[in-house]
């Protein structure tokens, strides 16, 4: 159930995700400098990031990203467009 829910998930973030927006993201939405992105970093970028998608890439599931987490995010275009 979990990879069918994923492999769902990421479905739909494709449908949402602007490539040009994956390709954006880098240290400086680590606004803690921290070395993690956090929900609220990667929310702040991208406000239609849902805490549901977030954590569906936390596969630590310790409610931070790391640079291999946010890889895999990257590669799924599972950023949300901003809208507007």
């Amino acid at each position: 159930m979990r990879i069918a829910t994923r492999l769902n998930t990421a479905a739909i973030a494709l449908t949402l995700a602007s490539p040009v927006l994956a390709e954006q993201i880098d240290a400086s939405l680590d606004t803690d400098g921290d070395g993690s992105y956090s929900f609220a970093e990667l929310s702040a970028a991208f406000p239609d990031l849902t805490e549901e998608l977030f954590a569906e890439f936390d596969i630590s599931a310790e409610g931070l990203l790391d640079a291999q987490e946010v890889s895999e995010m990257k590669k799924a275009g599972a950023f949300p467009m901003k809208e507007g």
